[in-house]
């Protein structure tokens, strides 16, 4: 038995860095900014499975059994609780918290990670978000990173009730625009599957209504909707254009979204009545 209510004991650690390409190595800052990156550029972030209406939930074993041994992706429930474990089973001190999107009166509905007794500092890990960090930022009031493949992120101490809590911010526009702001609470096994449960259930939440697919790539970080397609190259211009169900069917092959025949067919009818809905 374990005292750990993550469980992180059933973690396959060898299977999880085959899967990103990266050995074991100890506790040092080095090798968790590897392991971070690997991570964000091995998986997508995606909604397809709420989608589908087939979501397996967000506990380790399904987890694993998406990530490493299908090689799909998922959203920050479920990156966030596969790099806990694997940073938990290398030595790591780390720490899930909850956060806003956006709008700081939104639900708390994502989930970051904080990493702690490493060096002087905590660090923050967002591996699930669309636009995800490449690496962990020192979790101090403005904290700046300028090379994330051409994103530049900003942390800021923010008061929050009787405490404080860190908004994360991008650089777009020639200006900081939030992205999400996160608190200090405990944070429990149930509440990341309440927020799960609201996410991928709730009528009113957006990964109901349109496909969110991203993913890092070679020099450049691609995020595509069911109606559109993004890329961000550092140093130039961004690409964004409209893009029919041929090409969209073709980009979820691109980036190796490992999708049955089924789930594509069923995901590509779905897009359809996500395009017929949002037509005038």
């Amino acid at each position: 038995m374990t005292d750990d209510p993550w469980h992180t004991e059933r973690l396959d650690l060898d299977a999880y860095l085959t899967r990103i390409g990266v050995p074991a190595r100890p506790p040092a800052r080095a090798a968790l900014d590897e392991l971070h990156e690997a991570h964000v550029r091995t998986f997508t972030f995606d909604n397809i499975d709420v989608l589908l209406d087939q979501h397996p939930g967000i506990d380790l074993d399904a987890v694993q059994d998406k990530f490493v041994r299908r090689g799909r992706g998922g959203y920050c429930f479920e990156h966030a609780t596969l790099l806990a474990a694997a940073l938990d089973r290398l030595g790591y001190h780390v720490e899930r918290r909850l956060g806003r999107v956006g709008d700081p009166t939104a639900p708390r509905t994502h989930c970051v990670l904080v990493i702690h007794d490493l060096n002087d500092t905590p660090l923050l890990a967002d591996p699930g978000f669309g636009l995800s960090l490449l690496r962990p930022l020192p979790l101090t009031d403005g904290a700046t990173d300028d090379d994330h493949a051409g994103l530049a992120y900003q942390l800021r101490q923010v008061p929050i009730g009787d405490g404080h809590g860190w908004a994360l911010h991008r650089w777009r526009d020639g200006d900081w625009e939030l992205m999400h702001t996160h608190d200090e609470l405990p944070v429990h096994p149930t509440d990341l599957q309440i927020g799960h449960h609201y996410t991928s259930t709730h009528p009113t939440s957006h990964f109901r209504h349109g496909l969110m697919l991203t993913r890092h790539g070679d020099g450049q970080h691609t995020a595509i909707t069911h109606s559109t397609i993004t890329v961000r190259r550092p140093g130039q211009p961004t690409e964004h254009r409209d893009i029919d169900t041929a090409e969209l069917r073709d980009l979820l092959r691109h980036p190796a979204v490992p999708l049955t025949d089924d789930e594509e067919q069923r995901l590509l009818d779905r897009i359809a009545e996500l395009r017929a809905a949002s037509r005038p």
